[in-house]
Order: structure tokens, then sequence, then C-alpha cells
């Protein structure tokens, strides 16, 4: 009992200190929470079955992706924790105890810390799922009836997940404590990585980061086939390995070298905060690094966010090029198929076209389809001026063609010019490809090639030749008679005719808006989460820098220059991550570009610059607090 007593008087006492990190810990339990309650509530539901499952799977897959970073997050906040506990630590050394009762405290206080933290976020969470779920609703654009909806499912979950993490790292601490030499424990407070790193060490990490980051960056943006989601997944692994080199090679080579240099050092009080910042670096390099990658993650989840709702409205205007097709082996059906449709709404639009259909042991190409189908380029050309689409293609050579592709939600197959295919044993060629209507919704379940006339006649021997009529009604309230009148010509035995009816109001694909909002939450998740980190970083460096500056008052040095040096210091600290968060988020971008086919510059330019606008207030608030811990007074 006396031992909690003691914990618990030491947790009340430095309460204010922990405040931070506690609700730090807090933020990442709320958000986890709020995930977790999309996957048990029905909020959703009224999406429809087909929705709501993909919904789940996002946001489970989300919720992993929030996992891993809970873990990391802990083990650097267990790790702040320890470290601002090592002044007491070396007290209690003097005062007798052993390492085991030392242990024993520190696990005592770590669990009202964690738990403090775990009992707010489930507090917050609890109060905030409703405001949660209404925010991701109106960001979709989707209008439904949000109830307040309280299960046990997602708290039980977030406590557990939260816990075992917490747990573990608790248990780290501790068996540090107990496994250390009682002179490691006296002299823990006075402890520091504050040294220079061999010059040799540091070219060899330069090199090798600039190598690894370098070779990242070339598979992220490199194009191809299938092999492309491999080198995606590497590239990941690459560009997270290259920042941490860099930070840890690169920057502290580089400061050392300008420490060098006098005249450079000596002038703008650079010599108070350079040789800080070089000393600090082998111990903060990996919180550089850390932040670096989470801004790559957050500008990298805007840009899908947008991403997905560009697409997802390119996606709805491609559905619904048309409102009917009909498939059919006559060449006469149009008259017919008309004044069927003109009893209800007139036309807005009207196509025809011959495909010819060819199965999947005849065509061999880079995606697989069951069904693909031919057009020739002067039955294109003309069904593109009736549709009044652009059409700027020359005709294919021999044995060339022009794929005709849907829109993907995100495609890894990014090589789209000079791909080989094989038709019936014959070698072919894609030129070029497109993602433009001209067949609307058939572009989706068959994969479409635009070959020249002659070769066109050619292929005849290998399918069969079908007939497509595409019409686009005018009156969309008039879809539920005119598809029950179109219906009629598919009926019978002896029909020979499909046909394709697209509902304007069809809700299939609203899960895409979703996962749009959901990126945008992780982006401000992830940039929050970076900002935090930086600013408990700084937040800790100002008490182990505080003696440090009351020397250097003491010896006459003004209180404006020591406000500068530490500015100084602190904008270096937040441009470093920054600046390689620029580049590197660039190369994410332009593989985003590749992978959705669109272009995302105007997307990327304005991450980098919300980033930009946290980084410069997390960095206000930094030297405001640092300037109050280390104990430096206004001029």
């Amino acid at each position: 009992m006396r031992m909690i007593r003691l914990a618990y008087q030491n947790f009340k006492g430095s309460f204010k200190s922990y405040l931070s990190l506690i609700l730090s810990l807090a933020f990442t339990v709320l958000v986890f929470l709020n995930f977790q309650n999309i996957i048990y509530s029905d909020s959703f539901s009224v999406l429809g079955e087909h929705n709501k499952e993909y919904v789940d799977i996002v946001v489970q897959s989300v919720s992993f992706i929030l996992g891993c970073f809970m873990f990391f997050f802990i083990w650097y906040s267990t790790n702040v924790f320890l470290t601002k506990r090592k002044k007491e630590i070396g007290i209690y050394v003097f005062m007798g105890l052993s390492n085991q009762k030392i242990a024993r405290l520190y696990l005592i206080e770590a669990a009202f810390t964690g738990l403090s933290a775990l009992a707010l976020g489930i507090l917050f969470g609890v109060f905030t799922t409703g405001l949660f779920q209404m925010i991701l609703l109106a960001l979709s654009e989707i209008a439904i009836d949000i109830r307040f909806q309280f299960t046990l499912e997602p708290v039980v979950i977030t406590a557990v997940v939260y816990l075992a993490v917490y747990l573990v790292f608790m248990l780290k601490g501790y068996f540090g404590i107990v496994r250390s030499s009682v002179i490691n424990l006296i002299s823990a407070a006075k402890q520091n990585e504050y040294v220079r790193q061999k010059t040799g060490v540091l070219l060899l990490k330069t090199v090798f980061g600039v190598g690894v980051l370098g070779a990242g960056y070339y598979l992220a943006i490199r194009k191809g086939g299938q092999e492309v989601i491999n080198n995606v997944l590497i590239a990941v692994i690459l560009v997270t390995a290259g920042v941490y080199l860099l930070f840890g090679g690169l920057l502290p080579f580089l400061f050392q070298r300008l420490s060098s240099n006098k005249r450079f050092l000596y002038r703008k009080q650079r010599a108070i905060w350079i040789n800080s910042l070089i000393f600090r670096m082998k111990k903060n390099y990996r919180t550089y690094a850390m932040v670096c990658v989470l801004m790559v993650c957050s500008v990298t989840a805007l840009a899908t966010g947008f991403a997905m709702r560009y697409r997802y409205d390119n996606m709805v205007r491609f559905r619904n090029t048309y409102t009917f097709q009909l498939l059919s082996g006559r060449d006469d059906l149009a008259g017919e198929a008309e004044s069927r449709i003109e009893k209800y709404s007139g036309i807005a639009c009207r196509t025809e076209i011959p495909i010819l259909g060819l199965d999947s042991s005849v065509v061999s190409a880079h995606d697989f389809y069951s069904q693909y189908a031919f057009v020739p380029y002067s039955g294109m050309k003309r069904l593109s001026e009736q549709a009044g689409l652009s059409f700027p293609y020359d005709e294919p050579g021999e044995h060339e063609a022009i794929r005709a592709s849907h829109l993907n939600l995100m495609s890894f197959i990014t090589e789209r010019s000079n791909v080989e295919l094989t038709i019936g044993g014959t070698a072919w060629r894609q030129i070029e490809e497109t993602n433009v209507p001209y067949l609307g919704y058939l572009q989706e379940i068959m994969s479409f090639y635009i070959v020249n006339d002659r070769d066109y006649k050619d292929l005849l021997s290998y399918g069969q030749e079908m007939y497509t009529y595409n019409y686009r009604i005018e009156d969309l309230g008039a879809f539920d008679a005119v598809r029950e009148a179109l219906g009629e010509l598919t009926e019978g035995e002896d029909s020979d005719t499909a046909r394709v009816a697209i509902d304007p109001n069809n809700t299939e694909m609203d899960w895409i808006k979703v996962l749009y909002s959901l990126c945008i939450f992780m982006f401000l998740v992830f940039i929050l989460a970076g900002g935090c980190i930086m600013f408990m970083k700084l937040y800790n460096d100002a008490f182990e820098e505080k003696e440090r500056y009351l020397i250097l008052k003491k010896i006459g040095t003004k209180a404006s220059v020591l406000k500068k040096a530490v500015k100084a210091e602190l904008f270096t600290s937040y441009a470093m991550p920054f600046l390689i968060m620029g580049i590197s988020s660039y190369f994410s971008v332009h593989a985003l570009e590749n992978v959705m086919n669109t272009t995302l510059l105007s997307v990327y330019a304005v991450s980098v610059s919300t980033v930009f606008v946290i980084f410069i207030i997390c960095y206000i608030l930094s030297v405001s607090v640092y300037l109050k811990n280390a104990g430096i007074t206004s001029a």
C-alpha cells in the first residue's frame, strides 16, 4: 500500500507535466474507438449490404493501420515517460530502494498514466461517436438519420488492444530498471547521447540511405503490369528505411561539417544551438524520421481521398453515359427499340456499332477478362461523333490496337502503351489506352480493343459479331417504364437480345464516398500525431537544456540572444522533417497518380501547404513552451 500511495502522490504531483502525454494517448484511443464503432453500428446499413461490407472492410483496414500507429506511438510515449522519471530514479537509489522496488514504483506510475489516458479516451470517444459519424456522412454527402448508438464491443476491443500494447512497453521499462546496475541508475538523470558521431559511419549511412531512398522513389513511380503492386509495397519499405538512414546519416554529417566551418558557426549566435542540435541528433533522429514518415502518410492519405472522390464522380458519369444498352445479333433493331423508348421519354443520345466478341481462349492480354471485344476504327469514330465524345486517335496499323478500358477505382497495371497481347496465336501491340466511355457500362464488363477495319474483318472468323444499340433518355423519371418496354425485346426462347439498364439512382458505389471521408480523417490523425510527437520531444528537450541555458545567462548571455537561438534550433527541428516529407510525398503522390490514372499535383500542393500551416502553429507553441520550461525570460 505504501508503494501505491507513493506512486499516486508522484503521479498527482507531476500531473501537469504528464498532461500532454496523457492527452496524446487519449487522442489515439478516441480515434481508434470511433473507427471501431463504425463496424458495430448500423448507421451505414441504409447503403445496402454490399456497400456495408465494403465500408467494414475499409474500416477494418484503417483500424489495422491505426493499431500499428498506436503501437509505435505508445512505444514513443512510454520512452518519454521513462526518461522523465530518470531524475527521481537516481534519488530513490540514494534513499536505499532496491531495483525491484524502483521498477515496481515505475510500473504503478506508468499504470496510472496509461489508465488515465484510456479512461479519458473512452469517455470522450463515447461522447463523440455521433459527431464523428455525422461529420463522416456529411463529407460523404450521404443523407441518413444518425442515431446515438452505444455498444460494448468497440469499447472492449479498443481497451484490449490499447492495454495489450501498453502492458508490453510497461514491462519493457520494468525489466530495464530491474536489470540496470546501481551506477547506471544513479547517473541516469545525467546520461545522454550528446556525442559527435564518427564521420566514416555517417558517410556510410548517408550513401546507403540515399541509395535506399532513391530505389524506393524509383519503384514507387515505375510503371508496369502486375508487378507494380509488389513494387509499391517494396517502395514503402525502402522509403521508410531510407528516411531513417537519412536522418541518422546525412543530416548529422551536414551539421557536423557546418560546425567545423568557424566563419559559419560563430555568426548570428549559431554556436549556441548548432552544437546542441548535433549532439541531440543521435538521440532524436528516430523521432524526426517518425514524424517525417507520418507526414508522408498524411499527405498520401489526403491525396488518396481527393483522388477517390474525383474518381467516384468520373465513374458515375462513365456508368451513366447511356441509360440503356441492347446487345443483339440483329442489325435492324434500332427502329423498334427507339419507338418503344419514345413512348415514354425523348432520347438525349443514341449510338450503335458492331462488335466482335472473343473469349479468353483466343486472347491473351496483361489483364484477364472472360470476354474480349473488338470494334472497327471507322465504327468507333462514327460512334464518338454521335455521342459527342472526343476521339483524337489515328487509325492503328496492322496488328495494332487501342484499348478502350473502364475507370477502375485504382489499377496497379500502370503500363498503358507498347503492351504486348496475343490474338489467335499472333502477336499484337497495344499502342494506346483510353478510358473515354464510348461504350458506357459495356466497357466495364468486357475488355474492348479498337483495331483497323481490315484487321477487324480478319478477326471475324475467331468469334461472333453482335450489334450494340445505346441510348440515354431525357426523362429519368420514365426509367422503370422504358426498362419494362425494352425488356420485352429480350423475352422468348428465340430472342438473341440482351439488355443493360443503368439505374440513375443506384447507390452501389456509395462506399467509395465513405472511403474518401475516411482518408480525410486519416490525414488529420497522422498530421496531428506528427505535431504531438514533435511537441512532446521539444517539451522534454527544454527541461534537459534548462541547466545549460541558466549557465549561459550567468556568464552574461542576453535573454534576447538565447531566444533567437531557441527559435533557430526549433525552426531547424521542424524544417528537417518537413523538407524530406515534401520530397518523399511528391513521389508517393506521383505513384498514386499512376495507379489512379489522374493528376494530383494541386492536391499535393494543398496537402503540403496544410502540413506547413500545422507545423507553423506547432512551432509557435513549441517556442513559447520551450522558453518557459528552459527558464529563459523575455528580454
